[in-house]
């Protein structure tokens, strides 16, 4: 047997422990929002907005050299004590240094003794299989029980190794400290040894050739997307396991309009949000994650057409019927949380 048993599932794993999630928190989480936290200026200019951001992250692994790391832990620590974190509409997460990484115990140790709980969740990297996410588990509920944490801490897993690619329906399943699953194209990209250095994002060369034609004209040609099936993958075991799939870093800041066609493909395929580099990223990937006031509109006339989701009805020439009321309740969910936030979308939203 490699799973527990459903019965302990839900069991705290050490005396004195929280009991841990059966539903995940409803949280908005459009934007994934990441800090340096040991740069004093980036971390106090993020802050004097962060009231107007999904989740602020504040990174301690990659892009932190190894003299800084300690600073950026301290900078965590501080930025919790925040008052914007008190309010549970902006969230505080931290992307720690991974289990075989020489900060990683430090990280969770500082982090777990933090006063208070204002950071909800710790994001792990470079998942590669359950036994991350068991150790983990194990892991946090003692130190939870030590420092009398009422809530369970929350994890989210990126997937950025042909491993953790491999192993991710085991892996959705490991926890339920599971919030979610980041998409991680820059790791994943050299794990599988792919002939590029972009972060996210296509490329020119991977692309499909049209037909010849008995004319000498040019064949045409189109780029395609060398991420659709990891992530069409992570998203489908995201949602049989009820946790979020999300996309992750868009590398170039300069390049706003794929970033937003990238996050648009991500959103559409179920993605509930993706990472920001940079704060130009952030309003575009809440604009993306955000239902369109015309989608919504559609919604609302079949949810009113179909109260119940029972039956049919017919609505400018198109059938609809429970499986459209489904898809329908999706876009009106989602523009509900959205409008709940950000009282301008309400208003495009009608709510």
């Amino acid at each position: 047997m490699t799973e527990r048993s459903p019965r302990a599932f839900f069991a705290p794993l050490a005396q004195g422990a929280p009991a841990p999630w059966r539903d995940l928190p409803a949280r908005l989480e459009r934007v994934i929002h990441f800090v340096p936290p040991h740069l004093e200026r980036p971390r106090e200019k993020t802050l004097e907005t962060a009231s107007q951001i999904d989740v602020i992250c504040a990174n301690l692994e990659d892009a932190i050299p190894a003299e800084a790391k300690a600073a950026a832990r301290a900078g965590a620590i501080a930025m919790a004590a925040h008052p914007v974190f008190s309010g549970g509409a902006t969230q505080l997460w931290v992307r720690i240094n991974g289990p075989a990484s020489p900060w990683h115990l430090d990280d969770v140790l500082a982090l777990m003794a933090a006063p208070g709980e204002a950071i909800t969740t710790l994001m792990l990297p470079k998942v590669e299989g359950p036994w991350d996410l068991h150790y983990m588990d194990q892991l946090l509920a003692g130190l939870e029980a030590r420092h009398g944490r009422r809530t369970p801490i929350l994890l989210h897993a990126i997937l950025e190794t042909a491993q953790g690619v491999a192993n991710i329906e085991a892996i959705v399943r490991a926890s339920p400290r599971l919030q979610g699953v980041s998409l991680g194209p820059a790791d994943l990209a050299a794990s599988r040894a792919m002939k590029t250095t972009r972060v996210g994002g296509g490329h020119p060369a991977y692309r499909v050739l049209a037909d010849p034609t008995t004319e000498a004209a040019p064949r045409e040609a189109a780029q395609q997307d060398i991420w659709h099936y990891t992530l069409s993958r992570m998203v489908d075991a995201c949602a049989a396991a009820g946790i979020k799939p999300f996309y992750g870093p868009f590398g170039d800041i300069a390049d706003l309009a794929a970033c937003e066609q990238q996050f648009r493909n991500a959103f559409l395929l179920g993605c509930a949000g993706a990472w920001s580099l940079h704060p130009s990223q952030i309003v575009v990937a809440q604009d993306v994650f955000s239902p369109d006031p015309a989608e919504v509109a559609v919604a609302r006339r079949i949810i009113e057409a179909m109260p119940d989701g029972v039956g049919v009805a017919m609505i400018d020439g198109k059938m609809q019927d429970d499986a459209t009321w489904k898809q329908a309740k999706v876009l009106l969910d989602l523009a509900r949380a959205v409008a709940a936030r950000e009282p301008a979308r309400a208003a495009r939203y009608g709510l």
